[in-house]
This record gives C-alpha cells, structure tokens and sequence, in this order.
C-alpha cells in the first residue's frame, strides 16, 4: 500500500469521525492506529509497536516539533502572569470605555490581527488571550471569535512577507530568491486575500450564516458557547483585579514578545553575522528562534512585574504550572494531529501526491492553477498542515520552471499556497486551527464546523478566479476575483436578511 491512495486513509478516518463524533482526541487516535495497521499488513502488535516508536515517539523526539511545544508553554505561561497580575481585568475595564459595541469589538479585533502576522501561532494565542475579555463582554460567540482569529492567521502569514510563513517557503524555492517570489506570488493568493476581505465584510454587515447563525444568534442571548463543552466559560469571572495593574502591564509584555520573537527568527537566520535581513528571515529556524524569543519574552516579562510588587516571586512561580495546563489540550491535539502525520509518511503520502502530479502536470494547461489550488486542499486536508503541503508541491512547480511563463509559474506556486491555507482551514487536524480554538477558549468540533461554510465560500470564488488567472496570467484576475468574491457575499447577506426575524436559536444537544 506503500504510495498508493491508501496512505490518504488514516487522515480521511480521522476527520470523518471527528466530524460525526465530534470528539477529537480518540478521532485521532483511530487515525492512527488505522494507519499503523496499514503500515504493518494488519499485525496488531507489529502496529501498536508503530503507533509508539515511528508515531508518538517520532513526533516527541524531533526538534522542530519539540521547539513548537516548548513555545505554546511559555505563550501559556506569558498569559498566565499576564491575567495573574491583573493586567487582563485593566485592559477589559478600559475597552469596555471605548469599545461600545459588537461591531467595535470585531474591527478592534481585526485590526490587532493585522499587527500580528509575523507567525500564525503567536497571532492565534496572542489576540485571543488579549482580545477575549472585549468579544465575550459584547456578547460575540466563541465561535465567531475563534474564526476571526483563524481568519486573520495563515492568510496573514501568507501574505506577510516578514513572516516564519515567508521563511518556509522561501527555504523551499531552489533556483530563485525565495523572498522575492514570495513578495510577487501576494497578488495572485486569492483565498488568503479574499478570506481577508471576507472577514472585514463580515464585520461591517454583521452578517452570519451556515451553523455559525446560530452560535451568534444564542450569543445575543447571553450563550456564548451553544454547545453543552464550554471551555473556560467563567475566564472573564475569574480575572484577577489588582490596583496596581495598569494598561500598560498588557501592551508592553505583548509588544516585547513581538520584539522578542522577531530578532530571534533573524538571530537564527545569521542577521548578527552578516547576513542581511531579507536573507535572515529567509533562512531562520523558525521553531528554535520561535522559542528562544519567548523565553526572553518571558524573562522580561517578569523584570517588569516584580520589582514593581505587581506580582510576588511565589504567585509568578505558581502561573507556570497553570500556563502549561491552559496548553495541554492544544498541545495534545497537536501531538496526536503530528503522529498522524508520521503514519501518513510510513504510507508514502509524499510519494503517491509526487508521482501522480509530475505524471499529470504536463497536460493540465491553462488550469494547472486549479488543479494546484485544489490537490493543495486535499493534502492539507488530509495531513493537517500547510507547510507539508507547499513543502510537497512547490518543488515539483519550480522544476517546471524551464516550461512555465514567469507569470504562471508565480500563479502555479500562489495556488500552492493559497490551496494549502484553505486545506488547514477545513480540517479539524491543522494545527492552525488547533491554535485558534485553544486562543479562542472555543470547543474546537465547534470552530471547525462554523469555519467550514466560510472557508468553502471563499475557495469556489478563488476556484473561479484561479481559471481567470490560468488564462490571462495577468494582476487583472485578482480584481475580477475581489468583484466576484462581493457579489457572492452580497447575495448571501439578501438571502440572510430575507429569515424570519422571530428565530429562536436553540442549544444544541
């Protein structure tokens, strides 16, 4: 089965239960014994031997992965002291002042998301932990909340060209300066630029629809989860108040981190040792510079309140344990999401999406765009992640370089990227997704099945769009794809405002 469509079954399983259960921990798991079992013809002991050494073991044991972890923790930890020293309580009492309504809280929202684009994981936990307190106190559901944040994370990224995104994929580009064919790939990312767009519409409007309606609909009423899971549900009840917290004790631990993240991805990209700054994102390590720049965030962090007596030595010792055990649901599902993804490889996933594409390219024409788009999306999809998925097919594209006009070969790695952005925003297994449920304090099954009709409605106008590009390689189907993109939602927002005002959302069972 090595190779074959086969190695797509382990995700599919996963996400299919998951969908139907809506319980993720032991979708997973049956994903990955699935997969184990495959690997080894269907001997039980020889895949539970799998499950452990090439599955949970792999997974723990390798750095990137590792560094990953270490990072959530200490975002945990960050948030922790920051809501321990009351700082959380100060800057809701002072947006409650300013922010006065739903529509407000959104767009602050939004925009506190556009200043975090450097790494999508950063972004979701960031504005969620800031933001929370304001979305909740103007009654918005934690699933519209945890799709912003999602909304505004990969897409920004993609588009950032300062960014770990960037970064990645600037290292997967053989032949060519990466950063600048990431910079020239931007205005032909039509699901990231379009879900962009689509957010802000949204917000203006105050438009919902698909199981998302109902979330915001029982969210006026004062349910902010709709579902009988709500995690964290009393957060904002249990921010601490403390006299000597002041707005300032929240932005300036956020903006250090910022700051502290983004020298450290060029410290790891060689930026003190001559390299300019452009190269230094190019070739950062990302998941080390990631962690070491939170670590000194930290560090800073505590200088900051101790001295000050906003905090005592015992109570900012006592946030660690509480900050890893606010990450241990985000971190196991991203355990498990990434030892799926090492059954998928056991299978030779790479190898099947390999040869049936350089099997295939050659015929595809004037839609190798869509075709890009689309088997993007079902990779992504099926493994979870976006870097695994331009990791796949932008190297097989760019060897296609020396029969591909300049232009398409920007629009054919665009569609790369555009199509492994919408995959990791459908499947319940990215851990983007995972991130901004967790930023969110969102039941996850939740976020994933109010995000879905949103992330489909963008992809059929990007699917549309990328044809146009295929056939007039020209910027101009970027703005026929803005035009289309608003049309569908305006029809949309006729067709939503034309229910019944006397609708009566009630909890799900």
């Amino acid at each position: 089965m090595f190779g074959t469509v086969w190695s797509l079954l382990p995700p599919v399983v996963a996400i299919v239960l998951a969908l139907i259960t809506r319980e993720v921990y032991s979708s997973l798991f049956i994903g990955i014994l699935v997969g184990a079992l495959l690997a080894t013809s269907f001997n039980p002991l020889a895949a539970l031997e799998t499950t452990i050494t090439d599955g949970y073991f792999a997974a723990l044991s390798d750095t990137w992965n590792i560094g990953i972890i270490v990072f959530l923790v200490v975002l945990g930890i960050i948030v922790a002291l920051i809501n321990k020293s009351g700082a959380s309580k100060a800057y809701a009492d002072w947006a409650r002042k300013r922010i006065k309504t739903r529509k407000g809280a959104l767009l602050s929202t939004f925009v506190l998301s556009l200043l975090l684009g450097i790494d999508d994981y950063f972004h979701c936990l960031t504005v969620g932990s800031v933001m929370l307190p304001v979305n909740d106190s103007h009654n918005i559901s934690r699933a519209r909340f945890a799709y912003q944040i999602d909304a505004t994370a990969a897409p920004l990224c993609m588009i950032f060209p300062i960014s770990s995104w960037a970064a990645a994929v600037s290292g997967m580009v053989e032949g060519y300066n990466g950063i600048e064919l990431f910079v020239k790939a931007i205005p032909y990312n039509f699901y990231s630029l379009l879900t962009l767009l689509m957010v802000f519409f949204l917000i203006l409007t105050g438009m919902d629809y698909g199981p998302m309606r109902k979330h915001e609909m029982n969210a006026m009423k004062g349910d902010l989860f709709t579902t009988p899971d709500r995690p964290y549900e009393n957060a904002e009840d249990a921010a601490i108040e403390n006299p000597r917290a002041k707005l300032i004790d929240l932005v300036l631990p956020i903006l250090i981190l910022f700051a502290a993240c983004t020298i450290a991805l060029i410290y790891t990209g060689g930026f003190f040792s001559g390299a300019s700054f452009i190269d230094a994102f190019g070739g950062c390590d990302a998941s080390y510079g990631l962690t070491l720049g939170s670590i000194v965030a930290l560090i800073l962090v505590l200088i900051m309140y101790l001295p000050r007596k906003i905090l005592s030595f015992k109570e900012a010792m006592d946030c660690i344990p509480v900050g890893f055990k606010a990450m241990v649901p985000a971190i196991l599902i991203l355990v498990f999401a990434l030892t799926l993804k090492n059954m998928t490889s056991l299978l030779g996933s790479t190898e099947f999406v390999t040869a049936f594409v350089e099997g295939n390219i050659g015929s595809f024409g004037f839609l190798l765009p869509l075709i890009l788009f689309g088997l993007a999306i079902l990779i992504s999809f099926s493994t979870g992640t976006s870097w695994g998925t331009f990791g796949i097919l932008i190297p097989i594209v760019v060897g296609l370089g020396g029969v591909l006009s300049e232009t398409m070969l920007i629009i054919s790695i665009s569609a790369c990227l555009a199509g492994a952005v919408c995959g990791d925003h459908c499947s319940p297994i990215s851990d983007t997704t995972i991130m901004a449920s967790a930023g969110a304090r969102c039941n996850h099954i939740n976020h994933v099945a109010t995000q879905l009709p949103y992330a489909l409605t963008v992809a059929a106008v990007s699917c549309v769009t990328y044809v146009i590009a295929g056939l007039t390689e020209s910027i101009i189907s970027l703005f026929i794809g803005i035009a289309l993109m608003l049309a569908t939602l305006v029809a949309i927002y006729k067709i939503t405002t034309k229910k019944s005002p006397d609708e009566e959302p009630q909890p799900e069972a």
